[in-house]
């Protein structure tokens, strides 16, 4: 090979380490975003279980929060550019594969497109707040309850809506069954942690991901409800479906424990950030 094609490949390669570089900052940057979201949303909801009427524990109450902050305008630009590299890093992976050793599956792939078209809707309705022209994607009842309604109108809504909500209650309990058994350990860096921040790590990765998959399996079963009902009310946002536990036989305990373990989550999501392999 002669001195001009290794220096064409001498440059490529640079070019494609650069990209590489720039996609993981992207990504952890999007964990640290996530993990603001969700210790907010933990945090508001702890309000609500100690009697404090306060916001809207969701999204859209989390980032109102933010934007009542010296310099929130700012903040909201930061972190929507910061979930919009979330948005990025997850295309990357639909694009040209995760890590690991399946992450070029078309299982994987798509799950990552899915994920890419998600954040990259959260990441326009944060930057549409800071530019003052949004209201943060609105409040997540209205829209259950909006969506709810719509599909409930057209033919077989029912099995639409019921279908869906099994599907949540399905993801879930997917989602807090992999927290418990830690197979999240196959994503981070393991061998860079000490032993007590592995064990700190599993604790917010644990009983955050059990909590965020039972607000999953809530809200779900709530759809469920609503589709046999035929009732669009009866489904429920986040905000909804958090304040529901207050109302169960628990009380106002099985809220803060599941508050709590959002706020665990928002911490988790910033152990991903420092150790995912990306």
């Amino acid at each position: 090979m002669n001195a001009s094609a290794l220096a064409r490949d001498g440059r490529f390669e640079a070019r494609r380490a650069a990209r590489g570089s720039v996609v993981k900052g992207a990504a952890r940057a999007g964990f640290v975003a996530r993990g603001v979201i969700y210790l907010l949303v933990g945090v508001l909801a702890l309000q609500i279980a100690f009697g404090e009427r306060g916001r809207e524990a969701d999204r859209r109450g989390a980032l109102g929060e933010i934007a009542e902050k010296p310099f929130g305008a700012l903040l909201l630009w930061v972190l929507g550019a910061a979930l919009a590299g979330m948005a990025l890093w997850r295309l990357s992976e639909a694009a040209f594969g995760a890590a690991g050793p399946d992450g070029r599956g078309a299982r994987k792939r798509l799950l990552s497109l899915a994920r890419c078209v998600f954040y990259s809707f959260v990441a326009y309705s944060v930057l549409a707040l800071a530019a003052g022209s949004g209201d943060g994607g609105g409040s997540s009842d209205k829209q259950s309850k909006d969506v709810t309604a719509r599909l409930l109108d057209v033919t077989g809504g029912q099995w639409i809506v019921g279908a869906a909500g099994a599907g949540i209650v399905v993801v879930g309990v997917w989602i807090g069954g992999r927290a418990v058994t830690r197979a999240y350990h196959e994503k981070l860096r393991l061998g860079e942690m000490s032993p007590r921040t592995r064990r700190l790590v599993d604790i917010t990765g644990v009983g955050g991901g059990a909590a965020r998959g039972l607000v999953f399996a809530a809200a779900g079963g709530f759809a469920v409800r609503a589709a046999v009902d035929y009732r669009p009310d009866r489904a429920k946002g986040l905000d909804d479906t958090l304040r529901s536990f207050a109302h169960t036989p628990a009380g106002p305990g099985l809220l803060a424990c599941v508050a709590a373990g959002l706020v665990l989550f928002g911490l988790f999501s910033f152990a991903m950030a420092r150790w995912r392999k990306v």
